[in-house]
C-alpha cells in the first residue's frame, strides 16, 4: 500500500462497483404530456368548470387590477399596431383591455359567460370597440366556434387542460407570428402557509418545466423569462377574505373551516381602509414563447 494514499473504512473496495452506475435519462424519451396528466392526477382535484369561474368573475377582475403584472407581461410582447391577438382564456380581460389600445384586434375567448360579460362591460366604459368575444374552451373545435387565424396566440395562466399537448397543437396552428404563453413556477399563487394552517399538505400543479420540455419534445426552442409578482390583496372584510381565500382548497371541513379562521384572525390587519394579510405572498410566473416562421 501507498503509505501516502488514505487508508480505505473495511469493505469501501465493495461498496461502489463501476458497473453498477446508473444509466442517465434522456429528458427526450419522457413524455411530458403524460408525466402533466400524472401531475395533475396527483393533486386529485376536480376541473373546475365555467359555473365556478362565473362566480369568481367580479373578484376575480378587482384582484388582477391590483398589481402591474399586464405591464410587465406587455413590456416581454412588445406588442405592435397591426397585430391581430387571439387571448385563449382571457377571463376578466386583464390582457385584453390594455392589449386592445396598443392592437389592431383581440379575439378573447374564455368558457365563463360571466368572466366575458365583465369584459364587455370593460370594453364599453373605455369606448374599444376592437375585442370580439367568443364564449368556448380549450377541447371544442375552435374552427366551429369561430376562432380563426391571427398574428399572436397568447395563453395567460389559463393552461389548465388534461391534454397539455393538444392545446400547445391548437395555439401553434392558430398563430401566424408567435405564440405566448403564461404558466405558474412552484406554488404559484397558492399560499402553502394557508396549507399548513389547516393541516393540508401543498400538492402542486405541474409547472412551467412541464411545457417547456414538451415543447422541446415537440421540436419548438422556447424562449422564457421569469415575472416576480409581490402579491397582497385588499378586501372589504375579513369574511370576504376567508370566501376569496377558499379557492385554494375543496370541500373543507368543518374543523378545517374553523383553523382556516384562527388563522385569518391572528394573520388579517386592517390598514387604509380595508383588510390585508400581514405578509406578502411573491408568486413566479413563466413566460413562454417562440416564433414562428
Amino acid at each position: 500500500m501507498n503509505p501516502e494514499s488514505p487508508s480505505a473504512a473495511p469493505g469501501a473496495e465493495n461498496s461502489q462497483k463501476p458497473d453498477q452506475r446508473e444509466e442517465p435519462v434522456d429528458v427526450r424519451a419522457i413524455d411530458w404530456n403524460r408525466a402533466w396528466q400524472a401531475q395533475l392526477a396527483r393533486r386529485g382535484l376536480r376541473k373546475r368548470d365555467a359555473r365556478y369561474w362565473d362566480g369568481r368573475a367580479p373578484s376575480f377582475a378587482k384582484a388582477v387590477s391590483e398589481t402591474d403584472f399586464s405591464d410587465r407581461f406587455l413590456a416581454i410582447l412588445k406588442p405592435q399596431p397591426s397585430w391581430t391577438v387571439l387571448d385563449m382564456g382571457c377571463g376578466s380581460g386583464a390582457l385584453a383591455i390594455p392589449l386592445a389600445k396598443r392592437v389592431r384586434s383581440v379575439t378573447a375567448v374564455d368558457f365563463s359567460g360571466e368572466m366575458l360579460a365583465v369584459l364587455r362591460d370593460q370594453c364599453a366604459a373605455e369606448s374599444l370597440a376592437n375585442v370580439a368575444t367568443i364564449q368556448g374552451s380549450w377541447e371544442q373545435d375552435w374552427g366551429q366556434l369561430g376562432i380563426g387565424a391571427c398574428d399572436v396566440a397568447i395563453a395567460c395562466r389559463s393552461l389548465v387542460v388534461e391534454d397539455l399537448r393538444a392545446a400547445l397543437l391548437k395555439l401553434d396552428a392558430a398563430a401566424r407570428k408567435g405564440v405566448y404563453i403564461v404558466t405558474v413556477v412552484g406554488d404559484g399563487p397558492h399560499d402553502r402557509r394557508l396549507f399548513e394552517a389547516v393541516g393540508r399538505p401543498l400538492v402542486p400543479s405541474p409547472d412551467y418545466i412541464y411545457t417547456y420540455n414538451l415543447l422541446y419534445q415537440m421540436g419548438i426552442c422556447a424562449n422564457v423569462a421569469f415575472i416576480e409578482e409581490i402579491r397582497n390583496r385588499s378586501y372589504d372584510s375579513p369574511e370576504q377574505a376567508a370566501a376569496s381565500l377558499r379557492w385554494m382548497f375543496e370541500d373543507l371541513t368543518g374543523p378545517e373551516e374553523a383553523k382556516l379562521g384562527a388563522f385569518l384572525k391572528k394573520q388579517l390587519v386592517f390598514r387604509d381602509g380595508s383588510w390585508r394579510l400581514c405578509y406578502d405572498k411573491e408568486i413566479r410566473w413563466a413566460v413562454i414563447w417562440w416564433e414562428k416562421g
